[in-house]
């Protein structure tokens, strides 16, 4: 689970704004003109634009370099002392240009109403000087990165001439190029890997509608032939489409959330995709975790953060399945889920006719093995061709029930045949468990899982318990066999 990953370095270019919030109560109209009047209580600053994808991508550990422009006055200061309090956001970066003022947005908010946004900014290119600089600490930033993000808040960092070197220092890398864009068309961001535009954005520069999946994937290839890249369309309520240029499309519907402020979630998606690709995950891994951490910013009010720990909550609720009894098919589409949510799954299988502290310690010890097990019984049929006609003692549906209700299993199948390969090849676990009386070259489907990039994870059996001791203690008739 992100809990365990291991995030790398991402350096972020882009506009960094300082997001002010004066809050109050208004408990009255003015006499001077029909506007409220806001009691004044506290006022808070948090960093914003490119400095928040940075807070994002640290809060869940990603270690991160930001460059960007900002002013020489108070509101400079004040920033970077936001900042501060992210120990492994690198701000050496941060290019300062004395003729101009670091771009604040300053909201007056009553309780969670927004009464107006105050902007100060400078929208202008900045001189070649500054966009030498600029570009000489992306290089920098970049030489050290295992991922490009560029946060284009459309204020003047990322003009056509920044964009064109910081993207071929990236390629020349070799290292992902993800752009959360403003421009009227994609065209400037040539060469990145992907995308990240929300509806508008997309409608801006394609020109098409994006009511249906159907025309949000229409408008998907148009938007990636102006730069040549995957787009990810991020479309509020309805979740998020990702379409690859291999022509793979991944809708990702939202989670159901109550929505109090959705500024900065943008952000949170574009430093969450980036960390996730950093930790070594899959693009729809990445996308699927970004969506998670998406519902849970949009509930926060403000500019705001998603921790580490939030997040992997909410996958685990998102992948609670514990102990139903699924169809191989089922099992397969929900480990696909749970691999996108970053979970490693893990498949054992057996007859478990009569549970015992054997059976208990080898799932406990399999769920070690990863982050969500699955548990294979064999079907009754399966069982007596194995085993003999006196056997099993419980039928299929009991000991299914039984194995379910195991606090480490999380889904159990069940297979007919005689032995679980076709339903580790439909499952295609991360890791496969069997006993230590096994060698790893006897475990059945561990050179298909092998060459899927899993493992074989032998474990040890506690002695001197078997169902077939059982039923020999009992009297009842048993078969010899080995198990």
């Amino acid at each position: 689970m992100i809990e365990k990953m291991h995030f790398g370095n991402i350096a972020i270019v882009g506009d960094v704004i300082l997001d002010r919030y004066i809050s109050g109560i208004v408990g009255r109209i003015s006499p001077e003109a029909p506007v409220p009047v806001l009691l004044h209580e506290q006022l808070n600053v948090v960093p914003g634009g490119a400095a928040n994808v940075a807070a994002n991508a640290v809060a869940l550990g990603a270690h991160v370099s930001l460059v960007g422009l900002i002013g020489d006055d108070v509101f400079a200061s004040v920033l970077i002392d936001a900042l501060a309090c992210w120990k492994h956001i690198n701000v050496s970066g941060l290019v300062k240009d004395a003729r101009r003022q670091t771009i604040t947005k300053t909201r007056v908010m009553s309780g969670r109403q927004q009464i107006v946004r105050i902007d100060n900014e400078d929208i202008a290119p900045p001189d070649t000087a500054i966009q030498d600089s600029l570009v000489e600490q992306a290089c920098i930033a970049i030489d050290r990165a295992d991922i490009l993000i560029c946060s284009d808040y459309g204020k003047g960092v990322l003009s056509d001439d920044v964009l064109l070197k910081i993207i071929a220092r990236a390629r020349g890398r070799n290292i992902p190029i993800i752009v959360d864009p403003k421009r009227a068309s994609f065209a400037a961001y040539k060469g990145a890997s992907l995308i990240t535009p929300n509806r508008q954005e997309m409608i801006r520069a394609t020109g098409l509608p994006l009511k249906t999946d159907v025309q949000v994937i229409a408008a998907a290839q148009v938007a990636s032939a102006q730069f040549g890249g995957d787009v990810l369309v991020t479309r509020s309520e309805e979740g998020m489409t990702l379409w690859q240029t291999d022509g793979t499309v991944s809708h990702v519907r939202a989670k159901a959330a109550e929505v109090f402020d959705v500024s900065g979630a943008g952000d949170t998606v574009v430093a969450t995709v980036a960390a996730i690709l950093s930790a070594g995950q899959s693009l729809e891994t990445a996308v699927t975790i970004a969506s998670a951490a998406a519902s849970i910013s949009v509930g926060k009010l403000g500019t705001a953060t998603v921790s580490r720990s939030e997040l992997s909550q909410a996958l685990m609720l998102e992948m609670s399945d514990s102990g139903k009894l699924v169809s191989l098919e089922q099992a397969a589409v929900i480990a696909q889920g749970w691999r996108h949510h970053g979970a490693r799954v893990v498949f054992t299988n057996g007859c478990f006719d009569l549970l015992h502290p054997g059976h208990i310690a080898l799932i406990q010890a399999a769920a070690k093995e990863g982050d969500k097990l699955i548990v294979a019984l064999n079907t009754d049929r399966s069982v007596k061709r194995l085993k003999g006609e006196t056997r099993p003692i419980q039928d299929e549906q009991a000991r299914a029930i039984v194995m379910g209700a195991l606090r480490n299993v999380d889904l159990v199948v069940l297979f007919d045949e005689d032995t679980p390969l076709e339903a580790i090849r439909m499952i295609m676990p991360d890791v496969v468990v069997k006993g230590a009386d096994y060698r790893v070259d006897q475990v059945v489907g561990g050179d298909i899982v092998k060459a899927n990039g899993g493992r074989v994870a032998l474990v040890d059996l506690m002695p001197g318990r078997s169902t077939t001791a059982l039923v020999k203690q009992a009297g009842l008739p048993s078969s010899s066999s080995r198990k």
